[in-house]
């Protein structure tokens, strides 16, 4: 499944017309977060219902699905925690990362 395009032309008539993910990696984002995060989100995506709920909730706007699975942009990923935290099925955990 691709991700549909948004722009001036998009309507919402229900919640189905959202996109499953952004539009783009990380939307509009221009400052890259690599190095500067101590954690990093991982989606096990054995326990994951593709429910979109970690892209609603992710203020960066960095998790899209793509190929039936949920990605994660880390490029933009600042490692807040909160997809981690709001995951319903517990299937994201937050790693440590390595400097």
């Amino acid at each position: 499944m691709s991700r549909r395009k948004v722009d001036k032309t998009f309507k919402i008539s229900s919640i189905k017309d959202l996109p499953c993910g952004t539009y783009g990696k990380a939307m509009q984002l221009t400052e890259t977060m690599e190095g500067w995060r101590n954690e990093a989100p991982i989606i096990d995506e054995k326990t994951c219902s593709l429910c979109n709920w970690c892209y609603l909730v992710c203020p960066e706007g960095v998790i899209y699905q793509e190929d039936k699975k949920m990605k994660i942009d880390y490029r933009f990923c600042k490692g807040c925690g909160i997809c981690a935290k709001e995951c319903r099925k517990k299937c994201i955990i937050m790693e440590r990362e390595e400097k």
